[in-house]
Parts: structure tokens; C-alpha cells; sequence
């Protein structure tokens, strides 16, 4: 039998909270097995709105008032105190009460809280946000997406071990394949540091993934590689080019088949196609950004997701607490 997992929830954190953070419960748990959650906010806005459905004895509401706010600097943020839901979930998992945790709030403000609560993996410099990104042949697993903006090469390097770590927690049937992004091929493309994290790649012995050289940003959907290893700088900036241009097709899609009869005709006669494609884009279902290099898991959930967002999210958590995901990335950062 599994051991039951505990989820730490901010309720509070992100748009539409916390309804759409207990709707995100509910619609986990329907499929979920052996999991609990802590949950931390307002306790009188939550009991108004948690569904009979969800079982009482599979929760606890943790009450605080006071939140974190999208506004709030990093600083502001862990100035609010320690009565925060956000500050309180995390310190949940640092005393042992859960296994993860997830907020849909400020993402700055997560970080900052998350490392001042909980100690860094030992020879782990620097934690990265990491994430999934589909691909033509399943998923990728892309770090870093902005925890940091400058990285040498042993940065680069842990983020590799730390990257394949997260790919086999929640795909362990899968070989981790890693490459560095750039913008070219060749060996001589690139800065001093990516260039050197190349040599020190190509040389190391890793049973645990294979290692790819370089990508170029028009490679990443392939699926040839499926860890994408970069600094947060240039990570966040082709995140943020994938999200703009999914958000375009599907919209420039979705005029032509509504601005004339024969649009309307043509996507009536492609509903079902059309229906699977922008169901391939649905940011909803790669929710669930993972913070790192920490020695407890703490996951991000966008902030202007829905319910069935966060439900995905809470779905993440639970892969990388049943695959053991801190406990690989301590092995594999000592061998």
C-alpha cells in the first residue's frame, strides 16, 4: 500500500481565490487516491464554499486573514509576517506537517518565502524554476524560467541533474534526454559559460539521462530532447515566446472559422479536429511550475488559471512526492 500524501494549499494566492482554489480541490480529489490537504486561508470564505463532495476527513482549513497579495514586492511580502497563508503553508512543509506545496499566488514573493523557510539541497548553489512544455512526442521538462538570471557553469550543470530528476519522477518509464538551449549547434556557438557546461557535459558519466549538446529555440517541440537546460534570463523569455504565440494561433484560428459563413462551415465541418487541437494547447493541462534545489518540493500554479489549472497542478504535486523526487536529486547531486 502507498503512503498517503499530504499537500500544503495556499487558498488564497491567485485570481479568483479561494474559490477557485477549494473548486481545484474538489475536481483532484475525484480521481485522487490517499491524498490529504492542508489547507490555508479564510476560514469563514472557505466553509461557505467547499462542496459536500470533497470528504472531511481528507482536509484541514487552517485558518489566517491575512494573505499575500499579486501587488506585493518580494520584500512587502515577507514583511506581511508569518501569519500569511502562503508563509504558513510553506512552513507546514518545512516542520514535516506536509510533503508539498502549492500557491497560485506571487510568484517573487513564493520564492523568496520558500527560501527563507527551507534549507537548499546540500551542493545545490542555486534553486531553478523548472516546467512542462509539450512536445511533438509527449513532454519536456524546461528550467530555469526566471529564478535566475545569471548562472555559470555549475549552475547549468545542476540544473541538468536536477531537470532529469523531475522528467523521471514523473515519467520513470522514460529515458531523460538533456541539452543545453542556444542559438546555434555547433560547439563553438554560444557564451563562455554555456560553452563550458557543454565540455563538462560531454565528458561526465551519467547513467541517469542522456546528454543531447545543444537545442535551438525552433527545436524545442521536436521531442528529440525532453530536458531543456537554460539560465532564467533566456528560460523565461522563450517561455513567454511559446505561451504569446500558442495564445495567437489559437486565436487568429478562432476568427477565421467565425468571421464568415465559409469560416463557420469549414470549422463545422473540422469541429472534432479543431477540438483535439486547441485541447494539445491548453495551458490548463501543463500547470504546475516546480521550484527546485529546495529540500522540500514547492510547486507554482499560475495565478490566472481555472479550477480544472489547479487541479492539474495538484496533480503534479503528487507525481513528484510519489516519485521521490527530492530524494533522486540528493543522489544524483553526490555522485
Amino acid at each position: 500500500m502507498s503512503k498517503n500524501i499530504t499537500i500544503a494549499v495556499d487558498a488564497m494566492g491567485g485570481d479568483g481565490s479561494p474559490k477557485k482554489i477549494i473548486d481545484g480541490i474538489a475536481h483532484h480529489f475525484k480521481n485522487a487516491s490517499g491524498v490529504f490537504y492542508n489547507i490555508y486561508g479564510d476560514a469563514d470564505e472557505i466553509s461557505k464554499i467547499i462542496p459536500s463532495t470533497l470528504d472531511k476527513n481528507f482536509y484541514k482549513i487552517y485558518n489566517t486573514k491575512n494573505f499575500v497579495k499579486g501587488t506585493d514586492t518580494p520584500l512587502e511580502a515577507a514583511k506581511r509576517g508569518k501569519d500569511t497563508s502562503m508563509w504558513l503553508s510553506i512552513d507546514s512543509v518545512k516542520n514535516n506537517k506536509s510533503d508539498v506545496v502549492i500557491s497560485a499566488g506571487n510568484t517573487g514573493a513564493l520564492l523568496v518565502i520558500a527560501k527563507l523557510n527551507l534549507k537548499m539541497i546540500e551542493n545545490i548553489d542555486k534553486p531553478a524554476l523548472s516546467a512542462l512544455w509539450p512536445n511533438k512526442k509527449g513532454m519536456s521538462v524546461v528550467l530555469d524560467l526566471g529564478a535566475n538570471i545569471e548562472c555559470n557553469d555549475k549552475n547549468l550543470i545542476d540544473f541538468a541533474i536536477m531537470g532529469s530528476s523531475v522528467f523521471k519522477s514523473l515519467f520513470p518509464h522514460e529515458v531523460a534526454k538533456v541539452a543545453l538551449l542556444n542559438i546555434g549547434s555547433e560547439e563553438i556557438k554560444g557564451n563562455e559559460t554555456i560553452r563550458e557546461t557543454y565540455k563538462k557535459l560531454s565528458v561526465l558519466q551519467n547513467q541517469d539521462y542522456e546528454f543531447k549538446g545543444y537545442i535551438e529555440g525552433n527545436n524545442i517541440m521536436k521531442g528529440d530532447v525532453n530536458v531543456i537546460v537554460s539560465d532564467g534570463f533566456t528560460g523565461n523569455i522563450a517561455l513567454k515566446t511559446a505561451e504569446g504565440t500558442a495564445n495567437f494561433i489559437t486565436d487568429e484560428l478562432k476568427k477565421t472559422f467565425t468571421s464568415n459563413m465559409t469560416g463557420k462551415l469549414s470549422g463545422l465541418l473540422n469541429h472534432f479536429n479543431l477540438k483535439k487541437f486547441k485541447k494539445r494547447l491548453d495551458p490548463r493541462l501543463y500547470n504546475g511550475a516546480i521550484f527546485i534545489g529546495l529540500d522540500s518540493p514547492v510547486i507554482k500554479s499560475h495565478g490566472s488559471t481555472d479550477f480544472v489549472g489547479f487541479s492539474n497542478s495538484l496533480s503534479v504535486c503528487e507525481k513528484i512526492v510519489k516519485g521521490d523526487l527530492i530524494n533522486k536529486i540528493k543522489e544524483k547531486i553526490n555522485q
